[in-house]
């Protein structure tokens, strides 16, 4: 999400050029770190989300992805974001009436459900047609290549940082050894190539009372392992503190809340091999150090790509990630004996 100020005859404007006229309230709308997002209220009572896209993704291969999979997924009878109109850099989905999602997980109930729902996404997406989705941005969650590009930003230091973060930068060399084990499983054919969501935080399931739900944010939706999706549920939905949590007392992965991820997950993923199985501990681990590292850089880099709201926003970002990662690794046993017992 970017910090641009968008006057509202522009909006309107865009709008306007995708057939809504009668708009009578637009702003801004959630609480995502890329996309500029608005709702939009009509004299109709049609609401809609406008958003625009940001300059991070290779906008056209986003678009084919979205189309394809929202398609696919309605086809099957799968409720999914409808899209409106899309012509980049703006897109409009209609509302999602009656759907509510959650930023933080309070009750071990709603991470099963989460688990479940974005099990249930991936299983509807294993059948969709040839050709492959393309990567909207590539090596996404490759955790060597996130450590290549640290070390990148480390060595230019254009913002003077590097000399505050000495201790960060030796948490990721401490780490360096296991950071290739998922890419080199795949890279063997140990993992099998999966379409993942790559973005499973609990605000991007929507939930109705009915006990249905959508999955939404559906950008990232691309060739990925099945382990980088349950790895990023356990760092954004065991996590005690909010991700920019300053005192870091207050952060750590909650057992019970792992627990309920993976009797949630394994009741619907009844397509992971033995290999995923024995890696759904560790995948948290990783992924955790991998958006780290991802706030890390972006820190050293001057902040320009996560919306920030302060100087150190995204250095406490990683603060808390960090830290999650040594919570995650002292209950690792405990964690692995949870996925061993689960069958």
């Amino acid at each position: 999400m970017s910090n641009r100020i968008y006057p509202r005859e522009e909006l309107i404007e865009v709008l306007g050029s995708f057939g809504i006229g009668d708009v009578t309230d637009v702003g801004r709308y959630g609480s995502g770190h890329i996309n500029d997002t608005f709702k939009v209220e009509t004299a109709s009572g049609r609401r809609y989300i406008l958003q625009r896209v940001t300059d991070a993704f290779d906008k056209e291969t986003l678009k084919s992805n979205i189309l394809r999979v929202t398609g696919h997924l309605s086809a099957k009878g799968v409720k999914t974001l409808e899209v409106v109109a899309y012509e980049n850099p703006w897109r409009v989905y209609k509302f999602l009436e009656g759907y509510t999602s959650v930023d933080v997980i309070t009750d071990p109930a709603q991470a099963r459900l989460a688990a479940g729902a974005f099990a249930a996404f991936q299983n509807a997406l294993a059948d969709l047609p040839e050709p492959k989705l393309r990567p909207v941005i590539p090596r996404f969650h490759d955790t060597v290549d996130r450590i290549r590009q640290l070390d990148e930003a480390a060595a230019a230091d254009v913002k003077g940082r590097r000399a505050s973060v000495a201790k960060e930068l030796a948490f990721v060399d401490a780490r360096r050894a296991e950071a290739a084990k998922i890419v080199d499983m795949m890279a063997r054919g140990e993992i099998p190539e999966r379409i993942t969501h790559n973005d499973t935080k609990i605000n991007n399931v929507m939930m109705a009372q009915d006990g249905s739900n959508v999955v939404i944010d559906l950008d990232t939706t691309m060739p990925g392992s099945a382990l980088y999706d349950f790895g990023d549920m356990v760092r954004t939905s065991s996590a005690a503190a909010a991700e920019d949590e300053r005192d870091l007392s207050k952060v750590y992965s909650k057992k019970e809340y792992f627990e309920a991820l993976v009797h949630g997950y394994l009741a619907e993923a009844k397509f992971l091999t033995e290999a995923e199985r024995e890696n759904l501990a560790f995948s948290g681990r990783l992924i955790t150090l991998t958006i780290g590292i991802r706030f890390l850089t972006d820190y050293l880099a001057g902040d320009t790509y996560f919306h920030t709201t302060c100087e150190d926003h995204n250095l406490v970002r990683c603060r808390t990630q960090f830290k999650m990662v040594e919570s995650m690794e002292a209950q690792a046993a405990v964690y692995e004996e949870i996925v061993r017992s689960c069958r």
